[in-house]
Order: C-alpha cells, then sequence, then structure tokens
C-alpha cells in the first residue's frame, strides 16, 4: 500500500498561481507513473497532468495547456503541479495518483491514489 498526501491547496483570486505538491509514502515514482486528476463541483473526475516515471515525459491536459506544469523532485520524493493563471473554472479537488498510467487519462491505469486537496479560485 502507498499512501499519496497531497499539499499547496487553498483559496486565491482569479489569475493567482498555486503550486500543488504530492509525497508518495514509498520511492516508488520512480518506477510507475505520477498525475494529477481533479473533480469540480458536479462534475466527473478529469484528467490533469502526469510525469512519467523515467521523469522526463509529461503529459497535459489540453484544457490546462501552457498554464499547469508538472514536475517532480527526486531528493525530496515529491511531485508538483504548478498552476499559473488560475480561473475560476479551475476550481476543485485535485487528486495526487500513482501507477502504470500506460494511457494518462485513464483512471484505471493508476492503483494509488491521495484523499484530494481542495483547490478554490474566485473572480
Amino acid at each position: 500500500q502507498v499512501f499519496l498526501t497531497e499539499s499547496g491547496g487553498g483559496s486565491v483570486q482569479a489569475g493567482d498561481s498555486l503550486r500543488l505538491s504530492c509525497t508518495p509514502s514509498e520511492r516508488t515514482f520512480t518506477t510507475h507513473a505520477m498525475a494529477w486528476f481533479r473533480q469540480a463541483p458536479g462534475k466527473e473526475r478529469e484528467f490533469v497532468a502526469q510525469i512519467g516515471w523515467r521523469g522526463s515525459s509529461t503529459y497535459v491536459a489540453d484544457s490546462v495547456q501552457g498554464r499547469f506544469t508538472m514536475s517532480r523532485e527526486y531528493s525530496k520524493n515529491t511531485v508538483y503541479l504548478e498552476m499559473t493563471e488560475l480561473r475560476p473554472e479551475n476550481t476543485a479537488v485535485y487528486y495526487c495518483a500513482q501507477g502504470e498510467g500506460n494511457y494518462p487519462e485513464r483512471e484505471g491505469g493508476y492503483e494509488y491514489w491521495g484523499r484530494g486537496i481542495q483547490v478554490t479560485v474566485s473572480s
């Protein structure tokens, strides 16, 4: 069992930036892909971004392309989701996930999930 701990959420104004962090309980992200998903009120959970287990490849949803960036810091065993130019429609609970992730957008490809962290963007 791998536990994923998310942090960095909060309430911000439109146009602000925020960085989410996710730290697995074990150093498994060197062999597994890590991803972020989000679920807005009344909507289904959707893919946001993924970083491959090699750490060099990232894949970002079209809806956040150019504003959201995912990265990893091996020394801290942590992955990040850097979010800029936030918009009210980015308000959601953001989830960190870990797994094979062969198809980045498919939830079934991720075995472990964090509890989620709230991001609220006000206009």
